[in-house]
């Protein structure tokens, strides 16, 4: 099995650290590739960053089509552009906030988010309704740390991160933790061990998840809003896009 994690950043070095988080998690026998977008935001923290770096993640998903990978991961916690990648493969695409929130709510009745900055934690709650999740989320918080912090001031980071999630677990009565960013991926198990409570990771959620789909032999429906999108010309720096025919397995 081949699964491919996109990081929707560019930058480097958090790509590593998410590819060895999946790595680490993966079942023998699956192949990790973490991959990373040419063009983009060096990290995501608004909307306008999620907006950008989603055709980064659509060129990728495109990319892996051509390898033949069998599952996707999208490893941003805003889950930028995931139902657009699941219009150009037949293979499952996970984001690590809905992979986060369905297995957090098979383990506990509620859970709080804990997330870098409060402009994310906003997406979070959007992201929380769209996928039908409000009910079990007690408390959106954040650490109030930019993304980039995670690898560049990594113990400092992670102080905070402990703090906002003793301080989840005293106010919030709640049942597990969930945190909100790609970047915290290898936090997992120090966060469990210093709040006491089951802490739930995004990138290593939905490699476990897409390894089930795809073993299942489950692939993305094509009927209705998730076929393929209908082959059209673009124009300008898109035109590379132009005249895309999936179904027959071609890629341009």
């Amino acid at each position: 099995m081949h699964i491919r994690v996109i990081n929707p950043n560019t930058t480097a070095d958090m790509t590593a650290t998410i590819g060895e988080a999946a790595r680490d998690i993966a079942a023998p026998g699956t192949r990790i590739t973490a991959t990373q977008p040419a063009h983009g935001p060096v990290s995501i923290e608004s909307h306008f960053d999620e907006a950008i770096s989603a055709v980064g993640v659509l060129e990728e998903v495109l990319a892996g089509e051509r390898e033949r990978v069998d599952a996707y991961v999208i490893a941003c916690f805003g889950d930028p552009g995931l139902q657009a990648a699941r219009e150009l493969t037949r293979a499952p695409v996970v984001g690590i906030a809905e992979a986060a929130f369905h297995m957090a709510s098979l383990i506990s009745t509620r859970f709080s988010i804990v997330t870098t900055l409060g402009r994310t934690g906003i997406i979070a709650e959007h992201l929380l309704d769209q996928y039908g999740f409000r009910h079990h989320c007690r408390r959106v918080r954040a650490a109030e740390i930019p993304v980039l912090d995670l690898e560049e001031n990594a113990d400092a980071a992670l102080d905070r991160v402990i703090a906002e999630c003793r301080r989840a677990k005293e106010e919030d009565n709640i049942g597990a933790i969930v945190l909100g960013c790609g970047g915290m991926a290898k936090l997992t198990g120090q966060i469990r061990d210093a709040v006491g409570l089951p802490v739930v990771e995004g990138v290593t959620a939905a490699v476990k998840l897409a390894e089930a789909l795809a073993g299942l032999g489950l692939e993305t429906s094509k009927y209705g809003d998730l076929a393929f999108p209908r082959p059209k010309p673009f124009s300008g720096r898109y035109e590379h896009l132009s005249h895309l025919d999936l179904q027959d397995g071609s890629k341009g």
